[in-house]
């Protein structure tokens, strides 16, 4: 019998200017806290709240974790494989 995986993450890439601020995160906490938003929003790029606005796409989406205090905006691809951090707040 093969095994079963869980269900497949999408992947995580940065805008420019959100690739910039996350150069700017140095602490470890920071990092850790970052890092389990990015987990949350790969298992499911659903999760977010949609942001109103522009129906020309890309649809802009907005998780928030207020135990760590991380804010992340994004897009997802038409597919869901690739979610695209625009700007973080850590």
């Amino acid at each position: 019998m093969a095994p079963q995986h869980g269900p497949r993450r999408a992947r995580i890439t940065f805008s420019d200017s959100a690739a910039k601020q996350l150069e700017q995160v140095t602490s470890e906490a920071g990092i850790h806290a970052l890092d389990r938003a990015l987990v949350v929003v790969s298992v499911d790029p659903e999760v977010g709240e949609p942001i109103p606005g522009d129906t020309a796409g890309p649809y802009l989406r907005e998780y928030a974790d207020e135990v760590e205090r991380v804010r992340l905006l994004y897009w997802v691809t038409a597919l869901k494989t690739v979610v695209v951090v625009a700007y973080l707040e850590v």
